[in-house]
């Protein structure tokens, strides 16, 4: 235990002015070559339609705008699950859930998280000398070595989990309102529901509790300046970077830095869009201003929008799921239709992804993992298989052939977690099961079992409105091929190398820099 305990105070010592303690910089500095520096940017909870550069509609994200016109959109790009710790598992892996064993949401007392037999994208970039950071939401486990600074990350500043997942003292907008966080001896309060009372929100930086609660409003501006700082030392340092920043932004609660941030009186969702594009802006201007020719800026979604918020959730476009509509419910997050796991998604790196261009390639959160180890010259562990596939080809303009296949695992909304009863199948997409997260109107979709499945052809019909005949000449053709992709991913993953991860409870994991205030304060207001 005893490189353990080295470890952990390595990488516990406090963040002091410009300097990341013991991330060393230097370490093999000049001999990398021209390895590139890698900045994935993940938002949460933002629709495909909030992307201005895919709706007409949206006008809130001028910086995002820019950046697709600057290098490549993708307008069929997809998250790896409809919900948070499964599609963050397969960014940082490459592989689904039920390989991964990550097929729903961590909890603020999960004793477990992302299994520590799988590797992540950090590890492996790591042994190929970069240095590298997550800043923002985890939400892959935070106690013990489930920790970021455990998994592969030299630095990390960020929350553990989602920011609902505990009280804050400026709890936002949110769908019901939360009270803040109780003061004093007593917390008993007429709560509403979906509300986390007893546990403040900590921000942790390495493994300190710097904060708790996190002034929410203050989260953005801490997470700029962290990242750009991460930027401008690692760039100076010689060696290549790999930075990951896990937005806030777009989940609730929606919190406004200041009276000043909304001043044309949007509504709470567009003023936090625009938030969100501005600190996505300024790492991209950090960016081009340090390591322009060299830099890979990928920006992506974790999910489609929480529809059950009301008008705090985002848009879906044209994917509105009409067949789910119908029946009731919402087609976004939690669901296998299309709001919501197609998400908006670009990458930018000047001379190198083609300026002003948009792929049609069907490509996926999956994709990030293989095509980054790809372009950092890195190598793949051996010892398993991987749902995503090298895209260099297509970020490099050269081709527009993605995927032939995807599969969308349940999240929540219908059947068993991460199971695979949705199939992508070129424009075409089966449903073995249907149904609808709770919506805006408190309505449940209900859960209903397709056999013979409900075939979309997406080309025709993005909203999915309107199933092929079952008895029609193209339906016959395509149901037996998807019958053969879905036996032949469960065949492969019955013969791979799976993990299991551990949902276990423990009360006692709770994160809490001060047991005898109540629900843990850390600072004084």
């Amino acid at each position: 235990m005893g490189w353990l305990f080295l470890k952990v105070l390595l990488v516990g010592v406090s963040f002091s002015g410009f300097l990341y303690p013991f991330v060393d910089f230097c370490l093999r500095g000049k001999t990398m070559g021209q390895k590139p520096n890698i900045v994935i940017i993940l938002a949460d909870d933002m629709g495909w339609g909030d992307l201005g550069a895919n709706w007409a509609e949206t006008k809130d994200t001028a910086n995002l705008d820019k950046m697709a016109s600057e290098g490549m959109r993708f307008v069929d790009f997809h998250a790896a699950a409809s919900t948070c710790s499964p599609s963050r598992a397969s960014l940082l892996t490459g592989r689904l859930g039920l390989r991964n064993g990550v097929t729903h949401n961590f909890a603020v007392t999960s004793a477990g998280g992302l299994p520590l037999n799988e590797t992540t994208l950090a590890e492996v970039l790591r042994a190929a000398g970069y240095v590298t950071a997550m800043i923002g939401k985890w939400h892959l486990g935070h106690h013990g070595s489930y920790h970021p600074n455990f998994r592969g990350f030299d630095y990390y500043f960020g929350i553990p989990y989602s920011h609902d997942m505990g009280c804050t003292d400026a709890p936002g907008y949110d769908h019901p309102p939360c009270p803040a966080c109780p003061r004093g001896n007593g917390s008993s309060r007429n709560l509403e529901r979906d509300c986390y009372p007893d546990i403040a929100l900590p921000l942790y930086e390495n493994l300190h509790i710097v904060e708790q609660p996190v002034n929410l409003s203050g989260l953005a501006r801490k997470y700029t300046e962290k990242a750009t700082q991460f930027i401008q030392q690692a760039s100076a340092s010689g060696r290549p970077f790999l930075l990951y920043v896990g937005l806030a932004h777009m989940h609730v609660p929606l919190a406004v830095a200041g009276p000043r941030a909304n001043p044309r009186g949007q509504s709470p969702y567009r003023a936090g869009l625009r938030e969100m594009d501005s600190l996505v802006g300024q790492i991209k201007d950090k960016v081009d201003h340090t390591a322009k020719e060299n830099t890979l800026l990928w920006f992506t979604g974790d999910n489609g929008p929480w529809a059950q918020k009301c008008e705090l959730a985002g848009s879906v476009g044209p994917f509105t799921g009409r067949w789910q509509i119908h029946q009731g419910g919402s087609p976004a997050k939690q669901t296998t239709w299309e709001g919501g796991h197609r998400v908006p998604a670009l990458a930018y790196w000047p001379g190198t992804v083609p300026a002003n261009v948009t792929s049609t390639a069907l490509l996926s959160v999956l994709d990030i993992f293989p095509t980054v180890v790809a372009l950092a010259q890195a190598t793949l562990p051996q010892d398993r298989r991987f749902d995503g596939l090298d895209a260099s080809e297509v970020l490099l303009g050269r081709s527009q052939t993605g995927h032939r296949v995807l599969f969308h695992p349940n999240s929540g909304a219908a059947g068993g977690y991460g199971a695979l009863q949705t199939v992508r199948l070129e424009r075409y997409k089966a449903f073995y099961i249907t149904g609808g997260a709770r919506a805006c109107d408190g309505s449940i979709g209900p859960e209903q079992q397709q056999d013979p499945p409900l075939i979309f052809d997406l080309q025709e019909d993005a909203a999915e409105g309107e199933p092929l005949q079952r008895g029609g000449a193209e339906y016959q053709a395509v149901l037996p091929k998807v019958r053969k992709v879905l036996a032949d991913v469960l065949q492969d993953i019955a013969n791979d190398n799976i993990s299991r991860a551990d949902y276990t409870q423990d009360p006692s994991v709770i994160p809490c820099c001060n047991p005898y205030q109540i629900v843990c304060r850390c600072q004084t207001t």
